[in-house]
């Protein structure tokens, strides 16, 4: 009899484990620089406070550089060992298509409004040259920066202006952007077949693609950087750098209607000391509000979106020096564990 009661004291237990609430969010995760990552144990830091992904940040060389490094291999080594999965986000244009091939072919950049070919910033979609180029380097950055979750993020020059050619100029900033992030998914799933690619959606390529549409893994990153962090997302009138909230969520809106929800990543700027300090150091504390993150993480899953992480830059060996009060960072994690669905408009 008393094995009985033990062996039913077993289940019932299982039983309530069972049903425990799943966090409705899969990805919760954090971005920095390599300075972080040089100065920080991150892959402990984040594991002790509930976020389960670390992106690498900011350029495709320098993040090489640092993870073949000894406290790049460190990072990977600590990161392993506390579950955490590591992405590289990266501002790729430049170094995907070098500056200096303008001399030997202008046509692979692009055209400005002015009719002329400039190297300033990204590339001309309808050169194919341009696109086998950015392609075959995508391609080699990727084997050396191979991200666990199998989720990379080539981003076009940030918020820079794209080709004006007679072809081009038919098409978006994000319409542009997937064209390119099209042939390299291509060619990605050669050598990872559960490669996925971001679609990033910020500043000028906010609008959703219409006139070209995603190729299998190409998923969506929001990145709502004209918003205000005083105020949540919920409250519509809201605005920032010109552009209000109720323009935000308009925006993200349209573009689930061409990416799916359940793989969408919302990149955002809670933790972002960069940011606040206006990419200037020192930095200042973080000011952090739970209240607007804890509002935009239930309009985010209203939406179906899962997957979440925010800048953290300039979260340095210096900046928790000054500033050593980490709950920023455990609320973050927290919010996101715990946070189950409350309501579904």
């Amino acid at each position: 009899m008393k094995r009985l009661s033990l062996i039913i004291v077993a289940l019932c237990a299982a039983l309530v484990v069972g049903c425990k609430p799943q966090s409705h969010y899969q990805m919760k995760g954090i971005i920095v620089n390599t300075q972080d990552l040089s100065t920080v144990d991150w892959g402990k830091l984040a594991a002790e406070n509930g976020i389960n992904t670390v992106g690498t940040h900011m350029y495709p060389g320098e993040v090489i550089e640092f993870i073949q490094s000894e406290k790049g291999q460190a990072f990977l080594a600590s990161c392993k060992k506390h579950g955490v999965e590591v992405e590289h986000q990266l501002h790729s244009m430049a170094e995907l298509l070098p500056r200096e091939l303008f001399a030997e072919d202008s046509t692979m950049f692009r055209m400005n409004e002015n009719g002329r070919r400039v190297a300033d910033a990204n590339c001309c979609v309808h050169s194919e040259r341009a696109l086998e180029t950015i392609v075959a380097n995508a391609v080699k950055v990727a084997e050396i920066l191979r991200p666990t979750n199998h989720r990379y993020y080539f981003w076009l020059d940030d918020g820079k202006p794209v080709c004006q050619c007679p072809k081009c100029k038919e098409y978006t900033a994000s319409e542009q952007a997937l064209i390119i992030e099209n042939r390299i998914i291509e060619a990605l799933r050669k050598q990872d077949p559960e490669a996925q690619l971001a679609h990033l959606a910020y500043c000028n390529s906010l609008h959703a693609p219409r006139k070209v549409k995603p190729a299998e893994g190409i998923f969506l990153e929001f990145a709502p950087f004209m918003r205000s962090w005083e105020k949540p997302l919920a409250d519509l009138s809201a605005e920032d750098r010109g552009m209000s909230h109720s323009q935000n969520m308009a925006h993200l809106k349209e573009n689930l209607e061409v990416f799916p929800a359940e793989t969408a990543v919302v990149l955002e700027y809670w933790l972002d000391v960069s940011l606040f300090s206006g990419w200037k150091k020192p930095a200042v504390q973080l000011p952090w509000r739970k209240d607007v993150f804890l509002s935009d993480i239930n309009t985010y899953a209203e939406l179906g979106i899962k997957n979440v992480t925010s800048f953290g830059v300039y979260m340095d060996s210096a900046y928790f020096e000054s500033y050593p009060d980490t709950t920023p960072l455990k609320e973050y994690g927290e919010g996101l564990r715990n946070y189950t669905l409350k309501s579904k408009k």
